[in-house]
């Protein structure tokens, strides 16, 4: 028998049933494991070996997990502005993976058939858009950027129709937990006021267990959310990240990225860049995910409101003065990402117009957002590009605020490597090699995922994978 070292729990199975609904997989007629993440497999105390033999069979056939909960969570969210109900319709939770270091992470399969919230979807997923989660996600944790992962990506043998017929298979996901503003949102909609406590109280003890006890422990789990959102989607800002679909059902209460369905990172740079088929009116536009945090965090105010204080309108003063802090929160999140981007720490006022004028460089001569930080990085300035004068009047006060520092140039350029990656999931070569890959053609996928493994290790030549290709548009979608 085979031993993968499963250790299981199921606390989300605990709460009041109208919060999940018990479900089964689909099988697979011929499942086949494809990927398995083995650091990621090993962090987890998971047996590598074994799930290369096995995993096919547990995630895409339905193969019984000792332990394993099987259920579809429900959920609510505001999607593009429209309140809508929702659920997993087309993902299972197994349970909680306990780590030998006593962590607990959902395990989740997304891809696994019809749930009750499917919606008239046929709740499977094709082999692109699992590729492509398998891909952004682990280079998002490579850029230690908060993040949901990847473990394992499963064939099911089957078909899977869209605009035309495509290979199924199966995402197995990785979670500090699945709980979204949309949860709260539906918590707030269908649960009772002892019900959304007791799912309050689940969610704080799962991720801030710290407030618990605390004089109001709602309001506290507000602030922290509020705090971890400003912090991640700085961050997203600092590497040029669009995650294309930032919907209250795709912000998590840990504060990881989720769902990463029509998302990209920009190229040139354009504040104005979308790249998804159905945001024509660019509401989650590169220039506007502050704004929207903000907006989402409105909407998770909003389902606290019965639980922060009896008073209403208490209540609502309260979570509001928790919110306005918010920009402040992601201002001070974002510049401090770049200025260390520029190879300033402890950042001052005037540090920030170093910043903002270098973006606005890059902005009116349309350069790589990426290569640009990775010519500062190693004080290349050979191109024509940087012999205008506005770049070099830029150079003269940036050069002077760094020896001001009183750092080294040794300690100014690791502070500035350590942040600028060499290279990112470029949209030309990710949508190259997943249709490589849809082919059967996986090399250029394995190529760029071994690329993207170590996106800081300067000693290493990011090659074709740095190129930026003119006049190539990507329009991305959301898989399904």
């Amino acid at each position: 028998m085979i031993n993968i070292n499963w250790n299981f729990d199921n606390t989300y199975e605990m709460l009041p049933e109208i919060y999940f609904t018990k479900v089964s997989p689909e099988v697979g007629s011929k499942p086949k494991i494809l990927y398995v993440n083995k650091d990621l497999a090993d962090s987890l105390g998971l047996d590598y070996e074994g799930l290369l033999e096995d995993g096919g069979k547990i995630f895409a056939a339905g193969k019984p997990i000792n332990e394993a909960s099987n259920i579809a969570m429900a959920y609510t969210g505001h999607q593009f502005g429209n309140f809508v109900m929702l659920g997993d319709g087309r993902a299972m939770l197994l349970g909680e993976q306990i780590t030998p270091s006593g962590k607990r992470f959902d395990i989740q399969l997304k891809g696994s058939g019809r749930t009750p919230y499917s919606r008239g979807g046929d709740g499977k997923a094709a082999l692109g858009p699992m590729l492509r989660e398998y891909l952004i996600s682990e280079a998002m944790f490579a850029l230690n950027i908060p993040t949901t992962r990847a473990l394992a990506i499963s064939l099911t043998g089957d078909r899977v129709i869209r605009q035309k017929s495509l290979d199924g298979a199966v995402l197995t996901r990785v979670a500090s937990s699945h709980i979204r503003v949309g949860t709260f949102q539906y918590s707030a909609y269908a649960g009772d006021n002892n019900q959304q406590r007791e799912f309050a109280n689940y969610a704080i003890k799962r991720h801030y267990p710290d407030i618990l006890n605390s004089e109001n422990p709602y309001l506290e789990l507000f602030k922290e959310v509020v705090r971890k959102q400003a912090s991640l989607i700085a961050k997203w800002q600092a590497v040029g990240f669009v995650h294309g679909v930032m919907n209250t059902d795709n912000m998590t209460i840990s504060g990881e990225t989720i769902d990463y369905g029509p998302c990209a990172f920009i190229d040139k740079y354009d504040p104005d860049t979308v790249f998804s088929s159905i945001d024509w009116q660019g509401r989650y536009a590169y220039k506007n995910q502050g704004p929207i945090g903000a907006w989402n965090l409105a909407r998770f105010a909003e389902s606290l409101i019965e639980l922060v204080d009896e008073s209403r309108e208490r209540a609502i003063s309260l979570l509001t003065q928790e919110l306005e802090k918010y920009e402040e929160l992601f201002n001070s999140a974002y510049y401090k990402e770049m200025t260390e981007k520029i190879g300033i720490e402890n950042y001052t006022e005037e540090d920030k117009k170093l910043v903002d004028s270098l973006i606005k460089f890059m902005e009116v001569n349309s350069l790589d957002y990426t290569n640009t930080f990775v010519d500062i990085s190693n004080k290349d300035f050979s191109k024509d590009i940087y012999k205008k004068d506005d770049f070099k009047l830029w150079q003269k006060s940036w050069e002077k605020r760094l020896q001001e520092s009183g750092k080294t140039e040794r300690q100014i350029e690791d502070l500035m490597k350590g942040k600028n990656p060499r290279l990112i999931p470029r949209n030309y070569w990710v949508d190259l090699a997943i249709k490589d890959a849809e082919g059967g053609d996986f090399t250029l996928f394995e190529e760029l995922f071994e690329e993207l493994q170590k996106p800081f290790d300067y000693s290493r030549e990011a090659g074709k994978f740095k190129e930026v290709l003119e006049d190539v548009k990507i329009v991305t979608y959301c898989g399904t």
